[in-house]
């Protein structure tokens, strides 16, 4: 499908869209019609008639702020159909291609405790399923590929990361910002989102896992990407006069391994959706694990954030800040790049991310995307000033001095 017809579909995307919540919106006025009538006998049977008023001013309030909240995220993801439209035919953006409000807040009444302790227990919530954390990355690489990562100190780990990224032209300020803000500044290069690094307490709240909290999708994709290259250094390594023969055998074992896994990547399209949904797999859990790998980690994370400042260069932007950067890690490139641009940078970043991404983000929420580049900035100084940052810092500067 050529670019015109491309843009012509999504147009008529968006026009569909906006027409949805322009009729969405005129309904969205019409409070609910909810009566004590209208609660389940399960539970009016528990309620006292007090309760059984305040449960039916929270649901018709709710049902109220439901459609309206439905009616902005319908117009939102419209505008956006709009704008990829007017991306593929190289169309400026205007302020008029964005939802210029913010997301709307309920105002209340909120339910109270006692009928809410009432609702759950008898309609006890589902149990979220547990997403994958790091003993199934490591069991599945094993299972998958007999992959075993080769673990190091911290201090080694960031020392090959330094290595690697002013190899390919970034600097102590980028590397150590995103780090800062990533981990918090005391993040460990086997850190899972979600996970404290120091206690090794909590819940993954993703796949994200070191320095630059890479998904497990970021992983197979780079598998797709520089798989390859990654074998030829191996190899090269091994092939150096003086090393050690059981380094040898190591390293080229490592690239047998290594080439397992491209071949599986590369057995569903080189796309970010269908990466997304193969990374969910046991062999795509088993790919991520070699984040932990001081070989591959390193070189995997660098080149995703190298990869952050070649688009910003095509962009041209050949210089970008820490907050950029990470600006870009955090919303995708373009979307990154859009919220810098001047129109961009005035509009709420809802524009910018999906509803449940915005929902799963509170340093994204009430912003444009200016405040949230400087909402970065700030934090980012902030976390500076943590022992693992203070530590990266200075590993950089020793091998810089190198």
């Amino acid at each position: 499908m050529n670019a015109s017809r491309r843009a012509a579909r999504l147009m008529g995307t968006w026009a569909l869209g906006l027409s949805l919540g322009l009729s969405l919106g005129l309904t969205a006025i019409v409070p609910g019609a909810s009566t004590e009538e209208d609660i389940a006998s399960d539970l009016a049977s528990r309620l006292t008639p007090a309760q059984q008023r305040a449960y039916v001013a929270y649901r018709t309030a709710r049902s109220k702020f439901d459609r309206e909240h439905r009616v902005y995220w319908n117009r939102v993801e419209a505008k956006r159909d709009l704008r990829k439209a007017k991306r593929i035919m190289r169309q400026a953006f205007e302020a008029d291609d964005y939802v210029q409000a913010q997301p709307p807040k309920y105002p209340g009444p909120d339910l109270p405790p006692d009928v809410a302790k009432i609702i759950a227990e008898l309609r006890p919530a589902q149990e979220e399923k547990s997403l994958p954390t790091v003993s199934d990355f490591l069991d599945n690489a094993k299972a998958q590929f007999g992959f075993v990562p080769k673990r190091a100190p911290e201090a080694e780990f960031k020392r090959k990361y330094a290595i690697e990224a002013l190899k390919v032209g970034l600097s102590k300020d980028q590397v150590v910002r995103v780090y800062a803000l990533e981990t918090g500044g005391m993040g460990t290069y086997d850190m899972q989102s979600g996970i404290s690094p120091l206690t090794r307490q909590g819940r993954p709240i993703s796949s994200a896992l070191g320095y630059a909290q890479l998904l497990h999708a970021n992983s197979v994709g780079g598998v797709v990407k520089h798989g390859e290259e990654f074998v030829r250094r191996l190899l090269a390594l091994a092939a150096m006069p003086g090393t050690p023969t059981d380094r040898v055998a190591e390293l080229k074992a490592k690239a047998v391994i290594l080439r397992k896994m491209i071949r599986a990547a590369r057995t569903v399209p080189n796309e970010w959706s269908v990466h997304q949904r193969f990374a969910n797999t046991p062999p795509g859990l088993g790919i991520h694990a070699i984040n932990l790998d001081s070989d591959l980690g390193p070189w995997l994370q660098v080149l995703k954030l190298k990869g952050l400042k070649d688009d910003a260069a095509a962009d041209g932007r050949a210089r970008l800040t820490g907050a950029e950067l990470e600006l870009m890690n955090l919303a995708g490139p373009r979307t990154g790049l859009e919220m810098m641009t001047p129109v961009g940078s005035r509009m709420p970043t809802s524009n910018f991310f999906s509803e449940g991404g915005y929902a799963r983000n509170p340093i994204v929420r009430e912003k444009t995307g200016g405040e949230l580049l400087s909402a970065l900035d700030a934090r980012m100084e902030v976390q500076l000033k943590k022992q693992g940052s203070i530590e990266f810092a200075q590993i950089f500067d020793e091998v810089a001095r190198r």
